[in-house]
């Protein structure tokens, strides 16, 4: 059996995965700290970028002409739009968030939102298949592993659940497999190129994470 591309990209980028998976706001929520605004303001953030990852989506949809990937895809997009947003609207709306411009202006905020839509705008599918494997292998993990803890915020429960999901967890395996496929066929420059994309959509990520905190971390 072939080695796995996604073997080889979580071991040479082990460091800034556990940077991230290990983020000041991941070891908040598993011992239940985490402050009420620093939740509000990921929540306005992540809301915000979720609008993103449907453009990114889309743009994958294009770079292919596998009806299989398109139908995958249409449903990832079914699922942001239709179960995410949802999630947000409500958070918004039971905790009373106001929209904050300053806050979507962010260096560290905005260059997650810039520094993906660029790889989708620019990528070849399998870059934006490797930026989305990044973050949803990461969302993924984290949440995983703090989905038992005694959460106090109903919402953030729920936020947590929804990415420790089952459904949540096929769609990032169904991301790793088919890199792994796409991989087979990279030249040696290809699968370097995708390692250097997969840490930095996690640079990106610990960027945007701190971006929750006022101040920045």
């Amino acid at each position: 059996m072939a080695d796995r591309l996604t073997d080889r990209i979580l071991a040479e980028n082990d460091a800034v995965f556990q940077a991230m998976v290990n983020h000041r706001f991941v070891q908040d929520i598993a011992a239940d700290r985490l402050p009420d605004a620093v939740f509000d303001r990921y929540l306005l953030i992540e809301g915000a970028f979720v609008e993103t990852a449907i453009a990114i989506f889309a743009y994958a949809v294009a770079r292919t002409d596998d009806m299989g990937d398109r139908r995958r895809l249409i449903a990832s997009l079914d699922a942001l739009a239709n179960e995410q947003m949802p999630y947000f609207e409500a958070a918004f709306a039971r905790r009373a968030i106001a929209p904050d411009p300053a806050l979507q202006a962010l260096p560290k905020v905005a260059g997650f939102r810039q520094g993906m839509l660029t790889i989708a705008r620019e990528g070849s599918f399998a870059q934006i298949i490797t930026a989305m494997f990044a973050a949803e292998w990461m969302y993924w993990t984290w949440c995983s592993a703090v989905q038992n803890a005694p959460l106090t915020d109903p919402m953030l429960r729920d936020w947590i659940a929804l990415h420790a999901d089952p459904d949540f967890g096929a769609q990032a395996e169904w991301l790793r497999d088919r890199l792994d496929k796409l991989g087979q066929q990279m030249t040696p420059d290809e699968q370097a190129a995708a390692s250097k994309i997969f840490a930095q959509v996690q640079r990106l990520e610990i960027g945007f994470h701190d971006g929750a905190y006022p101040g920045g971390l």
